[in-house]
C-alpha cells in the first residue's frame, strides 16, 4: 500500500526557503566529481529547489520533484532545472536516464524501500545515489543551554520519523554499496529572528501549533534574546552533517 505522503512543509514553503541553512559548494563539486557523468541529475524531495539549482552548475539538466505543491511554487529557477510535483516513489523519469540521484534532508520521509526501487529504475548502469543529513545544531555556550530545553520540550511533537535525523543517518536503510565521502561543514550566518525563523521550520514545531492553537517558542523567546544578546549581532549556527554515497546498478556496468 502506498502511504499517504506526510505533508509537513506546504504551509510553510516561503520560510523553509527564508531559514534554512544553504549548503556548501563544495558538496555539489564534490558529487560532480564522482558521478558517471554530467548528463542529468534526479533531485528527489527537492524542497525550496536549493540543491538542485547548485547540482546545475556542475551538470547539464536537473530533474527536481518534490510531493508538495507549493514547495515547487516556491522553488528557485533555472534554466537547467525542471521541477515537477512527483512523490518519491514514483519518478516520471524514463529507466536508465540519469547519472545521479540526490536527496538533501528528505529521505526519512520516503517509502524506503519503493523509493530504492525507483533509485535502481531511473539511475544509469554504475551512477549513484547521494543523500544528506544536518542535525544537532548549535551556536555557543550561551545560546545552546536554551536550544537544547527548546528541542527537550518539542521532542514529543517529532514523528518517529525523526529518530533517523537524530542518529545522522547513520541507522536509515542504504541498500547500496558504499563509497568513502570527505567531511563538510554546515553553517548560517544568522540575526537572533533568522535563527527564531528556523526553529519555526521544524516540522514538530508545526505540530504543536496545529494541536494547540499556539506557537511554542513565544514561551522561549525571552531565553533565547537574554542568551543571544544584541539581536541584531550576527552569529554562527553549525549542524552536524552527514552524507552517505552509494553505487547503483554495479553490477550492470
Amino acid at each position: 500500500m502506498t502511504p499517504e505522503f506526510k505533508d509537513h512543509f506546504s504551509t510553510h514553503a516561503a520560510d523553509y526557503r527564508e531559514f534554512r541553512p544553504t549548503y556548501p559548494a563544495e558538496l555539489f563539486a564534490f558529487l560532480a566529481s564522482v558521478a558517471p557523468a554530467r548528463e542529468r541529475v534526479w533531485d528527489c524531495g527537492t524542497g525550496n529547489g536549493q540543491a538542485a539549482v547548485a547540482l546545475a552548475e556542475h551538470f547539464e539538466r536537473v530533474f527536481a520533484t518534490d510531493a508538495s505543491a507549493e514547495q515547487v511554487n516556491n522553488a528557485q529557477t533555472h534554466p537547467r532545472v525542471e521541477y515537477a510535483v512527483a512523490p518519491a516513489e514514483k519518478c516520471p523519469l524514463s529507466d536508465a536516464s540519469v547519472d545521479l540521484v540526490t536527496v538533501t534532508q528528505a529521505l526519512h520521509w520516503f517509502d524506503l524501500d519503493r523509493f530504492s526501487a525507483e533509485v535502481r529504475r531511473v539511475c544509469k548502469p554504475g551512477g549513484l545515489l547521494a543523500v544528506t543529513c544536518y542535525y544537532e545544531p548549535g551556536v555557543d555556550e550561551k545560546v545552546n543551554p536554551v536550544l537544547r530545553r527548546w528541542e527537550d520540550f518539542i521532542r514529543p511533537y517529532w514523528t518517529p520519523e525523526r529518530a533517523w535525523v537524530d542518529a545522522g543517518y547513520r541507522t536509515i536503510p542504504f541498500p547500496f554499496p558504499e563509497l568513502p565521502v570527505p567531511s563538510f561543514e554546515l553553517t548560517l550566518e544568522s540575526f537572533l529572528a533568522g535563527f527564531l525563523g528556523y526553529l519555526g521550520t521544524w516540522s514538530a514545531t508545526k505540530q504543536f501549533v496545529k494541536a494547540h492553537g499556539s506557537d511554542p517558542l513565544e514561551r522561549f523567546v525571552p531565553e533565547f534574546a537574554s542568551a543571544w544578546g544584541d539581536p541584531a549581532t550576527v552569529r554562527t549556527v553549525r549542524w552536524e552533517f552527514t552524507l552517505r554515497l552509494g553505487r547503483v546498478n554495479a553490477e550492470l556496468t
